[in-house]
């Protein structure tokens, strides 16, 4: 990743706090009545950036008394194939057979619509519905190709109720369409809004 990149993605997640502060952000304000999924895309390369952006994120976040969650997809996925005692099966299983035919195996235990009930359970678990403010989701690039980002996204409506979430996506997303790793095309339609475009200014919240 050259330095130019850098700056550029480094610019844009340091407008991250400040929109999630905003009061449109926190009521789903100006939505057209939509709820509030949000996507902030990133270079796959810059993957150690985001996480470590994410841990100074979450403790500013929670200094400022915010009621939040966040959870990493990947340990998501452990935690449920660990409770039913599936892990390390899993790992032999994925080294004879490998991720795509392990997805195949892994349909029914891990479907979209389990693994996005177990982290709206896990979301809700320490702050009631009520009281949750938002969701901070990462972890996808370690989760590919057992969860899909639109097919998550697509079943977290159906659990997550009015709670504005953001998924930090290791690819792009045009507003339309979501890429993973920026480099396998795909129309896997969504509609979400972009927490930060790559301008910096043309966002819903401001």
């Amino acid at each position: 990743m050259n330095q130019r990149t850098d700056k550029a993605l480094q610019a844009r997640l340091d407008l991250v706090l400040e929109r999630i502060e905003c009061p449109k952000f926190l009521k789903n304000d100006g939505l057209g009545n939509e709820v509030g999924f949000w996507i902030f895309d990133y270079p796959p390369k810059s993957e150690l950036i985001v996480r470590d952006y994410l841990n100074h994120l979450t403790e500013k976040l929670s200094k400022h008394n915010h009621h939040f969650a966040h959870i990493n997809i990947f340990q998501a996925l452990t935690d449920m194939l660990n409770a039913r005692g599936l892990l390390e099966r899993t790992f032999a299983r994925e080294k004879q057979v490998g991720a795509d035919a392990l997805r195949k195996t892994l349909a029914g235990p891990l479907s979209q619509d389990k693994v996005a009930k177990f982290i709206a359970e896990q979301a809700f678990k320490a702050n009631d519905q009520s009281n949750l403010d938002f969701l901070l989701l990462s972890g996808l690039g370690n989760a590919w190709p057992l969860v899909r980002g639109h097919e998550l996204l697509s079943a977290l409506q159906d659990v997550m109720g009015n709670t504005p979430f953001i998924l930090f996506y290791p690819g792009s997303y045009s507003g339309r369409d979501l890429h993973p790793f920026g480099m396998i095309e795909s129309r896997n339609y969504y509609r979400a809004f972009k927490l930060v475009p790559e301008d910096g200014k043309s966002s819903l919240l401001k």
